[in-house]
């Protein structure tokens, strides 16, 4: 009896691991600006500089002081040979740090980075994060590398044009209350102690939709990749959104990132969903976020630009309000605080604790959904919550290793910040591209050198790009984001385990109301849920389950760390992750039983 168990379990991982083989393993196809914009032109010379990898992320090695380009082209090879290899002693030859640093020798520019670090005197370097994820092996799911991601929007491209212009603007109106934005009303606060310029939401929205991205009846100059990206034209109620079902009904803050659910025994606590307390276990999880200090940004002047893409470690400098020390996330700036520092599934951990707490029932497909006295026997092990629950953490890890893999060995596109200093010196550089996409954002580079004020190096021509974290992006390229990939992996999970179609009746019962926070963020109120062209709609479980991903994901947009294709492109890529491992998982169970899975480019998948 245990030798036929022990050679049943070695066959059913056996059929797993063929199943995972039998995949298609895509090509890795990049825009191929690394190649193109290898050299940049020198204009007196009529000829081809020395590299510089202007298009590539080259944040961590040490930058020209004068052009923000990387000093020398011998540190990015040595880096790309050390990702190539995967041999962690390759990195070691790597130059880390801003020239001749050394722990006794920190030569930073800013007096922000001369002042941080042990006993203020100079702050540390940030080493690369996790380059060699993408090479791992895992037991379950998709290999890190059978799944891909198509190219990034390529520099000169309309489609990165709008993309940049997109995280400028979201900077700009990082202090507006989303209920402001979704109005499409109010002014643009650019100082909250001194004059506020004449800047209006819709203008911002005005200024965007006049680039060619945005126009509804510009499709005939895309390729097939760029036309599943493209967007319609920006109204309050469609701007900054995902583009996923669901993602534009109702309030713009998915409801899984603001409510609560029942206290433990029911009712006995005397709470509502609109406390914003979510039971977890005997305690509970408070959604309320800290308020970082508004209009308060980083990175507006050169040299502390430089430090920073010289790898100065400016970590946890950020200011925070002392009352209140906490509100419901009601500004761009209360998102981006989020995404600053979650446990990268701990919302969609909330959101399952959420589901699981007001009763939002499984697939029907899924065992034991019956009366006790008719299945005779309750899901938990397995079809239960401890099964779910653990189900939509498992998948986090696994994207990262993927999304990894798109980042250092395929793409390497640098961040937005990198291009934002691009441009502010494109005199400089001379690049037609880089000249062009000035040209394009004019207006806004405007508002945004009138925001950043004149700056010791680059004088009124600030262009460059504020930032809601101190060290501005993480230590790893752009594309793919890891926050959209794992958002695109749990999320897939938690719609394939719960009734998708089921109403999100949390506001008085009613799936046609809501909850959104006050203008304040103290605390919830509820409100009508309206679509995009302002009829009333409904909530259901997969709309906000696409809301929270797209949430997450663009929440480190609205920080300044990554475009509108970082998102779409990972969350897809997370998408097939959670469905490789549950394919894989199914074999695992004796019960007869299939999930429905809806996806996020429509229609749905059997498993």
């Amino acid at each position: 009896m245990f030798e036929v168990r022990r050679q049943k379990a070695k066959e059913i991982r056996i059929a797993a691991a063929e199943l995972a083989a039998d995949r298609p393993h895509p090509r890795h196809i990049a825009n191929g600006d690394e190649q193109k914009f290898r050299h940049t032109w020198d204009p007196k010379k009529k000829t081809g500089s020395e590299p510089t990898y202007l298009a590539s992320f080259t944040k961590g090695m040490p930058h020209d002081p004068k052009t923000g380009l990387v000093l020398k082209a011998s540190d990015f090879q040595k880096f790309v040979k050390a990702i190539d290899s995967g041999d962690p002693r390759d990195f070691l030859d790597v130059t880390l740090g801003p020239d001749g640093f050394k722990p006794d020798n920190r030569p930073w520019c800013s007096k922000k980075a001369q002042n941080a670090g042990p006993l203020k005197k100079g702050a540390d370097v940030r080493a690369w994060e996790s380059q060699g994820a993408g090479n791992t092996f895992d037991l379950e799911g998709p290999d890190a590398q059978a799944v891909t991601m198509p190219p990034a929007p390529a520099l000169g491209r309309v489609e990165l044009i709008a993309e940049m212009g997109e995280v400028y603007v979201q900077a700009l109106l990082r202090d507006i209350p989303f209920t402001e934005i979704v109005k499409g009303k109010g002014k643009v606060l650019f100082d909250c102690k001194g004059p506020k310029p004449d800047t209006t939401i819709q203008h911002l929205l005005k200024l965007l939709n006049e680039l060619s991205w945005f126009d509804d009846d510009n499709c005939c100059n895309f390729s097939a990749l760029e036309l599943a990206r493209k967007r319609r034209k920006l109204t309050g109620r469609t701007a900054f959104r995902g583009r996923t079902p669901g993602d534009d009904i109702g309030p713009y803050i998915s409801q899984f990132l603001l409510v609560g659910n029942q206290g433990i025994n029911c009712n006995d606590e005397e709470r509502s969903p609109g406390d914003g307390l979510i039971s977890y276990g005997a305690i509970s999880i408070d959604q309320r976020v800290r308020y970082a200090t508004q209009c308060v940004d980083h990175m507006t002047s050169w040299y502390e630009w430089l430090d920073v893409q010289n790898g100065a470690d400016l970590r946890a400098l950020e200011n925070y309000e002392p009352k209140p020390k906490r509100r419901f996330i009601t500004t761009p700036r209360d998102l981006a605080t989020y995404v600053h520092y979650d446990a990268l599934y701990e919302a969609y951990l909330n959101a399952c604790l959420i589901l699981l707490g007001n009763g939002i029932p499984f697939d029907p497909d899924i065992p034991f959904q019956g009366s006790d006295f008719e299945d005779h026997q309750q899901g938990f092990a397995h079809f239960g919550g401890p099964h779910i629950l653990s189900l939509v953490t498992e998948v986090a890890t696994r994207a990262l290793k993927a999304v990894r893999f798109q980042k250092f060995n395929v793409h390497r596109r640098l961040r937005p910040e990198a291009l934002a200093a691009r441009i502010a010196v494109h005199q400089k550089l001379d690049v037609p591209e880089i000249d062009e996409m000035f040209r394009a954002l004019e207006p806004i580079l405007k508002l945004v050198a009138q925001k950043n004020g004149p700056d010791k190096y680059l004088g009124v021509g600030n262009y460059l790009l504020p930032m809601a974290f101190c060290e501005g992006s993480p230590m790893h390229p752009s594309y793919g984001a890891g926050h959209a990939t794992v958002a695109g992996a749990c999320v897939t999970i938690l719609k394939a385990f719960f009734d998708h179609k089921h109403p999100l009746a949390i506001a008085k019962d009613r799936d046609d109301r809501a909850f959104e926070p006050k203008t304040d963020g103290s605390a919830l109120e509820v409100v009508d849920v309206r679509d995009h062209t302002g009829k009333i709609a409904r909530l259901t479980v997969e709309g906000e389950l696409n809301k929270l991903a797209s949430n997450i994901s663009i929440g480190r947009d609205w920080a300044g760390v990554h475009y509108f294709s970082d998102y779409i492109e990972s969350l897809r890529m997370g998408e097939q992750i959670a469905i490789g491992i549950l394919e894989e998982q199914k074999l695992t169970y004796g019960e007869n039983f299939s999930m429905t899975v809806p996806l996020f480019d429509g229609g749905s998948i059997r498993i």
